[in-house]
């Protein structure tokens, strides 16, 4: 059994509302197999949408020992060096996860530490896995800074996904397990870390938010 997520809530009472009325208009003006196809495709497409908002019952990682934790549910897609020029200002190890529709869309601070950078950026609706996402769809950039390092998390919108809901704000402690933000209907978190920090996980390996330790500083 799950929670529903509080940013869901409106969303899943207006798609019970439509899944009704659609329901009643079918009941009216459908024949009878129209009817039963009809239902089953209203009932999917509400208890997708209700899953996309569910809180999982898991045991989130609360030791800081400078294992850096996925930020998000998903899929590795990216593991390379990059030159980071919004903020870190140098090279480094960036880590992407991919959310698909499936995933828990719930995103939670990677490690402890003060909340020393946040930027909304507008953008395009690239698919999450193009290359030029990271910098060129819409995101919102938190930097925090754990002893003596600065983690960088992106959240990144794709094109399913439309809007990024973020909880930080400068001077704020990112305490490990808390929840960062949200992304609504999937997309993609990208991680940025010194280039000295060990990757633990490899390309294409599932990953839980919260839990599974994706690198080690």
């Amino acid at each position: 059994m799950f929670q529903i997520h509080p940013e869901g809530r409106k969303i899943i009472l207006i798609t019970c509302v439509l899944v009704f009325l659609l329901g009643i208009l079918l009941g009216y003006l459908a024949p009878a197999w129209m009817r039963i196809i009809g239902a089953i495709i209203l009932l999917t497409f509400l208890l997708l949408v209700v899953s996309f908002f569910r809180v999982p019952k898991r045991t989130l990682r609360v030791e800081d020992d400078g294992r850096i934790i996925a930020p998000a549910d998903g899929k590795v897609v990216v593991i390379e060096e990059v030159e980071d020029t919004e903020f870190l200002q140098a090279r480094c190890k960036q880590i992407s996860i991919f959310m698909s529709p499936l995933n828990v869309h719930i995103n939670w601070y990677p490690c402890n530490g003060q909340i020393v950078y946040k930027q909304h950026h507008e953008g395009k609706y690239l698919v999450a896995w193009h290359p030029k996402s990271s910098l060129e769809n819409e995101r919102t950039t938190t930097v925090i800074q754990r002893k003596e390092a600065n983690i960088l998390v992106r959240q990144i919108a794709g094109a399913v996904a439309r809007r990024i809901i973020n909880y930080s704000q400068p001077g704020d402690q990112a305490i490990l397990g808390q929840q960062l933000g949200f992304i609504k209907f999937g997309s993609r978190v990208d991680i940025l870390l010194p280039v000295t920090a060990r990757v633990d996980v490899d390309l294409q390996q599932i990953v839980e938010g919260g839990v599974t330790v994706i690198a080690t500083l």
